[in-house]
């Protein structure tokens, strides 16, 4: 068999697979068509040589915003993709049925990085969010969506993955918990999960946390006091970890305004890892506090969460919240996505919502991405390249 790609020397960082250790990547067809010796570098057309790189699946940020142009909060998914390694990013409510139509014709299909959709239960998603004018969308019960909703979730499940909703006083001000509910029955209809926001009380942590059903996501988890989901003392609250129990999946979703490292060191204290670690990039957070996918990732390396278990909380374990076994691996036979980051030892800088300051000694920067199978970084496209030993592939 010969191979499209075949990435050499790096360390391979596989939590699907339990797997860490320095072996090759082989991709064909746009698949993962090999590991180990059976990647043999001589078939390949095209090797790249990444020693002293870390090599991942390719890297999924489950809460981003990347409807570029059509909404205000939107970036450029692609140049996102180089400056985090992110090869699968999913927008989280930037469209609602009443725009959908114009993200997935105009923005999915022409991106070269797999965008897939949570879709926003309210008709035109999040409409108003800016420097100047920032209106809560779930405030308006009258924008609530719900047959719409179910009938573009139905229609688009190629792409569509969930249900987004925004609860809390800046965004769902005095209608409370009703979107929310509103959204589970939409999600129940389309037999989708739901990814439900929670900013400031009301309504509280717990009382969103306790409507969740098993597989529903609970974003910006590990948000600042008010609305943590740690009590005076330091522990994790009891609905918390009772929604823990039942299933639901506890996400970061950075952002603007939802992590804290006082409240991530006193969950990692107390035992609660996050199930995933996200970016919530979008405009107003894409140049600080969050800035992107390896930033936020390498802030839960510094507060000494493992390498692996932070690789797993941006692969598989999103890979699972999406319903998508062939995402997150590099299993033989998965979607032939990579990441290629460097691990830097030093002191690094890193800041949270609140203005702390974090001077960490590890740094996770991204080199470089495979998509489908092909070595995909327009900044830098002969970069690590080594030229293939003669052979049938090299030589076609």
């Amino acid at each position: 068999m010969s191979f499209d790609l075949v990435l050499t020397g790096g360390r391979v960082v596989d939590p699907s697979q339990g797997l860490d250790a320095v072996t090759d990547v082989a991709f064909a067809d746009g698949r993962v068509a090999a590991l180990g010796r059976a990647a043999d570098p001589d078939r390949a057309r095209d090797v790249r040589d990444v020693t002293g790189h870390l090599v991942t699946p390719g890297l999924i940020d489950l809460h981003t915003h990347v409807y570029w142009g059509g909404t205000s909060l939107g970036i450029d998914a692609e140049d996102f993709a180089r400056r985090s390694g992110v090869t699968t990013a999913v927008d989280t409510g930037s469209a609602g049925p009443g725009n959908f139509h114009g993200f997935r014709a105009h923005v999915i299909e022409r991106s070269a990085v797999r965008i897939l959709a949570y879709l926003h239960v309210s008709f035109a998603g999040i409409y108003a969010f800016g420097k100047t004018v920032m209106v809560g969308e779930s405030e308006e019960l009258r924008l609530m969506a719900p047959a719409e909703a179910v009938a573009v979730a139905r229609a688009n499940r190629d792409v569509i993955v969930g249900i987004k909703v925004r609860v809390g006083l800046h965004a769902s001000g005095r209608s409370g918990l009703a979107p929310l509910r509103i959204a589970l029955e939409v999600a129940e209809a389309a037999g989708m999960p739901v990814m439900a926001h929670i900013d400031h009380p009301p309504p509280g942590y717990e009382e969103v946390a306790a409507l969740l059903r098993p597989g529903d996501v609970l974003t910006h988890a590990f948000r600042p006091f008010p609305n943590s989901p740690v009590d005076g003392s330091g522990r994790v609250r009891a609905g918390v970890r009772s929604a823990r129990d039942r299933g639901v999946i506890f996400d970061i979703g950075h952002g603007k305004g939802s992590f804290a490292f006082a409240t991530a060191r006193a969950m990692l204290a107390d035992g609660f890892e996050p199930d995933v670690i996200s970016s919530d990039v979008h405009a107003l957070c894409i140049d600080g506090p969050a800035f992107d996918q390896a930033t936020t990732l390498s802030k839960f390396l510094c507060l000494g969460m493992p390498l692996d278990r932070v690789i797993a909380a941006s692969t598989v374990n999103p890979a699972r919240a999406l319903r998508r076994d062939d995402l997150g691996t590099l299993r033989v036979g998965a979607a032939g996505d990579a990441t290629i980051l460097a691990l830097r030892e030093g002191s690094f800088d890193y800041v949270d919502v609140t203005g702390e300051h974090l001077q960490g000694d590890r740094r996770l920067l991204s080199q470089a991405v495979v998509i489908g199978g092909s070595w995909w970084h327009p900044a830098a496209p002969g970069a690590f390249r080594r030229t293939a030993a003669p052979g049938p592939a090299a030589a076609r």
